[in-house]
């Protein structure tokens, strides 16, 4: 049996971002139109938090502590931008105080009820694990 080509994995942190009202954000970047979840590519000499907090500040001005971050899980999807590769999620919920801005490569951020995303071009990551994991939860 031939071997199958391996699909090149992207790192990144990213957060399910959430507002007191339980709408979540999520962002589009810039020539692009998927929204997903804000976040970025982890550095050689960071692991995920450090990567998170970092990347919620270039792109969103938003200042996150370490301990502010709980870690959800690691998901695994097709990559929305580069084509042939998978994302690899580190996941981490995050309660937003303050208030975001697009900033970086991010074009727009949307507020969006996980249970009225239907009609936004999402990710695969969001569509299939982080919107279904944020409605279950907000059933709870």
């Amino acid at each position: 049996m031939p071997d199958l080509p391996i699909s090149p994995i992207i790192h990144i942190a990213a957060a399910l971002l959430i507002a007191a009202d339980g709408r979540m954000l999520l962002v589009r970047k810039r020539g692009t139109s998927a929204f997903m979840q804000p976040g970025g590519k982890i550095g050689p000499d960071e692991d995920a938090v450090t990567a998170l907090v970092r990347e919620l500040r270039e792109e969103l001005g938003v200042a996150v502590k370490a301990a502010q971050a709980v870690y959800l899980g690691c998901f695994e999807a097709d990559a929305a931008n580069e084509p042939g590769h998978v994302v690899r999620a580190e996941l981490f919920r995050v309660a937003l105080s303050g208030t975001a801005r697009p900033d970086a490569e991010i074009e727009e951020m949307i507020w969006v009820d996980p249970g009225v995303a239907a009609g936004v071009e999402l990710a695969p990551l969001t569509r299939d694990y982080v919107v279904p994991m944020h409605a279950a939860q907000a059933r709870l």
